[in-house]
């Protein structure tokens, strides 16, 4: 068997054999052209993230605009706080003590009234023709009674007929007293001064004995129930300063007395009940009013006192941050920077709060925004807008 091969085949095959050296090397000058790029892109990228590396090493943030107080030391007079509520000297609903219809109302509602003043009036037209019909019966009884003494004189009528006589004209008498109480109970008065409260009655309204008419309450003074635990009871007595505070007047402190102990304690509670007498000239207190009381010790105590926004309130304990000079390793140059120190705070008054421990006198630490700081922060101290802090504030709206 020949093989026989084609001049145009074989002319295909030497082509061919002297193509492939030429691919394989125009594959390899690209794949290295490739690499070559590969590594000029790598490498510009390593060079850039090393100058990014090297400037935040070298990069450090603007300090931070803080205002700042000292923490100072002051005395203050201890107090025993409790929550009270206010209470009138003399208050009573009035109401109707017998039935009828009312003829005549004679107050306003909010008025003040004095002892005495007629506050409403009821239908008296029955009684009143029941106390002439007595009256006619009393002038006969004693027209009889002063005949009988005349005769018991003369010895005409016996001592047993001059007796009932002096009975029957008493009777009447008495009669008559009946009649004018009753009428007296249709008028009602004010049993004593004070201010009256909104009126519960229509004119012409039938009134059944008990219905209320209206509130009238004594409010100068005013009376301040409170209670403390008993094992305070050592530190209480009566004609220590009391002083009131609410809600309803922020920024007024209302001065007083205690002027009751109750004798016994609360078996409950074991709480002892107080009463404060408090001057309400002005009438801002009123009876069923909500207040906080502070019991003012006679002793005084010394406090290391701070704002009390400078205080970082957080569930594991509660911090400051204080202010304080740091030098700078690399520059030498002085600045401030912020020590986080954790505080025991005690009470507080107005603005400031008491620190127990932590601080100590002439510490310089920063009063507000501290929810943004963190330990070792630099910071520059401004305090053209510190705010005011006081032990009284009174803010300007109230």
């Amino acid at each position: 068997m020949s093989l026989v091969v084609s001049a145009s085949t074989f002319s295909n095959l030497q082509r061919s054999a002297c193509t492939k050296p030429f691919m394989i090397k125009k594959i390899i000058l690209t794949i290295f052209g490739l690499l070559l790029l590969v590594g000029a892109l790598a490498g510009t990228k390593l060079l850039q993230f090393k100058t990014m590396f090297a400037a935040g090493e070298h990069f450090a943030l603007p300090p931070e605009t803080v205002t700042t107080a000292e923490v100072k030391q002051d005395t203050w007079q201890p107090t025993l706080n409790a929550v009270g509520s206010v209470v009138a000297v003399q208050g009573v609903t009035l109401g109707a003590e017998v039935a009828g219809t009312i003829t005549r109302i004679a107050f306003d509602s909010g008025k003040t009234v004095k002892t005495g003043d007629t506050l409403v009036e009821l239908d008296t037209s029955v009684e009143q023709a029941q106390l002439r019909s007595a009256a006619a019966s009393a002038d006969l009884a004693h027209a009889n009674l002063a005949r009988a003494r005349d005769l018991r004189t003369k010895n005409l009528v016996s001592q047993a007929d001059f007796d009932a006589a002096d009975a029957q004209a008493k009777q009447a008498n008495a009669q008559m007293d009946n009649i004018r109480a009753a009428i007296a109970k249709k008028s009602i008065v004010a049993p004593f001064t004070g201010r009256l409260g909104i009126r519960q009655v229509n004119l012409g309204q039938f009134l059944n004995n008990g219905d209320s008419v209206v509130s009238l309450q004594s409010l100068d003074p005013v009376y301040v129930d409170f209670a403390l635990p008993q094992q305070r009871l050592a530190q209480l007595s009566v004609g220590m300063a009391v002083q009131v505070t609410t809600d309803a007047f922020p920024g007024q402190t209302f001065e007083g007395k205690l002027t009751a102990i109750n004798p016994d304690v609360d078996t409950a509670t074991r709480n002892v009940r107080l009463r404060a007498t408090l001057a309400n000239a002005k009438e801002l207190l009123r009876p069923g009013m909500f207040v906080n009381v502070a019991a003012v010790l006679p002793k005084t105590e010394p406090v290391l006192m701070i704002p009390a926004t400078a205080v970082l309130y957080a569930p594991y304990g509660d911090s400051v941050f204080v202010v304080e000079d740091k030098k700078d390793e690399k520059t030498g140059k002085v600045g401030k920077a912020l020590n986080q120190k954790f505080v025991r705070l005690g009470k507080t008054r107005g603005d400031f709060v008491v620190v127990a421990s932590g601080l100590n006198v002439g510490q310089s630490i920063v009063t507000t925004g501290v929810f943004k700081l963190r330990n070792g922060m630099s910071v520059v101290v401004d305090n053209k807008l510190a705010p005011d802090f006081q032990t009284a504030p009174k803010p300007a709206n109230s």
